[in-house]
C-alpha cells in the first residue's frame, strides 16, 4: 500500500516509517501524525510564501497573505489529498472508520500536511520544496491567472459605482451540513432592483462571490 501511494506522490521514502506515521490518525492509537502535521504546516507555509513572493513581485503584503491562505487552508489541502486518494491509505480507529473519517476534510488536510512533514524529514528541505512545487502546480497556475483578474464582488461593485447605484447587500440565507463540511447559501440584493441572486460555496466568501457573479450576469443581460 505504501509503495502504491509513493508512486502517486512520485516520492520514494528512504525511511518508510515516516510515511506510516503521517498516515496514522490519533484515533488509531500509538504514534500518530499530529507532530508531523505541525512540521508540515510550517514547511508548506514557508514554501508557498517564497513561491508567491517570487512569482508576484508587485503584490502587496495583504495580497500575498490572502493568496497563501487560499493555498494552504483546509479545503485546498484536502483537495490535494483527494488527488492522491490519501483516504484509502489512512490508519484510523474503529470509530473514525464507521463515521467516514477517511473522507473528512479535516482529517485529509491534516494527513496531507503530515505527508509534507514526512517528506521533509526523509529527504530534507529542498526535496520537500520540490514536491510542494510539483503538487501545487495546477493551483499556482490558477492563482496566477486569477491574480490578473478582478474577482466577481469587485467587478460588481465597480459596475454599480460607474452607474451611481447602491452597493450590493449580501446576506447568509442558510448554512447546511456538518461543521467540517458546511455549505453556505448567500443572497445578493441591490436597492432598486427587484431580483436577488443566490450563490453557494463551502465558505461565506465563496458563496458571496458566486452570488455576485450571477448578479453581474443578470445586470449585463438586462
Amino acid at each position: 500500500m505504501s509503495d502504491e501511494l509513493s508512486l502517486k506522490l512520485k516520492y520514494e521514502f528512504h525511511q518508510p516509517k515516516f510515511l506510516k506515521i503521517a498516515l496514522t490518525h490519533r484515533s488509531k492509537g500509538g504514534e500518530h501524525n499530529e507532530r508531523l502535521e505541525f512540521l508540515g504546516d510550517a514547511v508548506v507555509n514557508l514554501v508557498i510564501a517564497e513561491i508567491l513572493y517570487q512569482q508576484f513581485p508587485k503584490a502587496t503584503e495583504g495580497e500575498l497573505s490572502r493568496w497563501r491562505a487560499s493555498l494552504v487552508n483546509r479545503d485546498a489541502l484536502a483537495e490535494l489529498a483527494k488527488e492522491f486518494e490519501l483516504g484509502r491509505y489512512l490508519f484510523l480507529g474503529p470509530g473514525e472508520l464507521r463515521s467516514g473519517g477517511s473522507e473528512r476534510q479535516s482529517i485529509l488536510s491534516c494527513a496531507m500536511e503530515a505527508v509534507i512533514g514526512a517528506v521533509y524529514l526523509d529527504g530534507g528541505f529542498d526535496k520537500a520544496r520540490d514536491k510542494i512545487v510539483e503538487w501545487y502546480d495546477s493551483l499556482l497556475q490558477s492563482l496566477s491567472s486569477a491574480a490578473n483578474h478582478k474577482d466577481p464582488k469587485t467587478l460588481l461593485q465597480e459596475h454599480l459605482q460607474s452607474r451611481r447605484m447602491s452597493l450590493p447587500l449580501y446576506k447568509v440565507e442558510t448554512i447546511a451540513g456538518e461543521a467540517h463540511q458546511q455549505l453556505f447559501i448567500v443572497s445578493c440584493q441591490i436597492d432598486g432592483i427587484e431580483e436577488k441572486t443566490l450563490g453557494k460555496g463551502t465558505s461565506r466568501r465563496r458563496a458571496e462571490q458566486d452570488a455576485a457573479q450571477t448578479m453581474l450576469a443578470t445586470l449585463k443581460k438586462n
